[in-house]
């Protein structure tokens, strides 16, 4: 049996029409990832070797001792970096998943900046195929990989699921939503500039196809905890059409941040973000049902910067002619 979509562009204000054609069904689910979905660094802007201690440390990145570095086994048999960031006094920890177009290496002015600010503890990792982590970036390895980590949070650190918010930027929102639709006591989840699903990044589809990958439309709605959309109204990758969608399937709707003439890259560089995100980092905080944090032992080294990388999705449009 064989399936395919030809998308037929016509002239601005007339309707796209759809029609399916021949081709091996296969691989196509990997395929339309690979078109628009990958682009890790290469080469990698960092590498990880142990210490004299023989504790894991990311060389090329400025050492922090509050910063635990691990190498977590995940189901699809790869081997990915994860880092925790100690937080002396956090109550919540943010299990962030970032961008397609940046590894761990490119991620921590940002990650110092958010723990400064909002005061949490920030889990991240490299999906399988970014960074120092093995194997191939596909969409089933980034929620192995989301899986990996998010039971490391639970066995190494103790982290409650009440006292875990979820962070997806762009294609990061497809692991982040694939993990908060089945833990169902997260404390909350934010999207930034996230995705309905890979062919609607690409083209204006009512439908969800069978090939189509990160099926967040379908997967929001399965959400139990607030959810927190922030999206620039001048987003030239991801429409904000996307995110608007996104908040309102969400069945626990936290105030939205619609950032104008924000884009897709630089929404941390507009001050109603850090304050936005502050405020609801506190509200989770007061509904949390958890008992006290317990003071963690760090070394009060936390530092901010003034600049955070630009995590882009970049899409190849195809364009076919009819």
């Amino acid at each position: 049996m064989y399936y395919a979509v030809s998308y037929l562009k016509r002239e601005k204000g007339e309707k796209r029409s759809w029609e399916f054609l021949g081709c091996e069904m296969g691989n196509v689910t990997s395929n339309v990832a690979a078109r628009f979905a990958f682009f890790p660094p290469d080469p990698p802007t960092y590498d990880v070797h142990k210490d004299e201690s023989g504790k894991l440390v990311l060389q090329g990145v400025t050492a922090d001792k509050n910063i635990d570095v691990h190498m977590l086994d995940t189901k699809g048999g790869n081997k990915i970096i994860a880092t925790f960031w100690r937080h002396p006094v956090a109550r919540l920890t943010l299990l962030y998943s970032h961008g397609n177009a940046a590894d761990l290496g490119q991620m921590h002015e940002l990650f110092n900046e958010l723990r400064a600010h909002l005061r949490v503890n920030i889990m991240s990792y490299d999906y399988s195929g970014y960074g120092a982590s093995t194997g191939k970036p596909t969409e089933f390895n980034t929620y192995y990989d989301i899986e990996a980590v998010y039971n490391c949070l639970k066995k190494e650190y103790g982290v409650k699921q009440e006292d875990l918010i979820v962070y997806g930027q762009s294609v990061g929102s497809g692991p982040t939503l694939h993990l908060a639709s089945r833990v169902k006591k997260l404390g909350g989840v934010v999207l930034h500039s996230a995705i309905l699903s890979g062919i609607r990044v690409l083209y204006p589809v009512k439908m969800t196809f069978w090939f189509d990958i990160f099926k967040n439309i379908d997967k929001i709605r399965r959400v139990q905890c607030p959810v927190l959309v922030i999206h620039g109204t001048d987003d030239e990758i991801v429409d904000w059409s996307h995110g608007k969608r996104l908040w309102e399937l969400s069945k626990e709707k936290y105030d939205p941040l619609w950032v104008k003439g924000g884009g897709h890259c630089n929404l941390e560089t507009f001050p109603e973000y850090i304050k936005h995100l502050r405020k609801f980092i506190s509200t989770i905080e007061k509904i949390s049902i958890s008992k006290p944090a317990k003071q963690l032992t760090s070394t009060p080294s936390i530092t901010e910067h003034k600049h955070c990388k630009c995590l882009r999705l970049k899409a190849k449009k195809e364009k076919e002619e009819s």
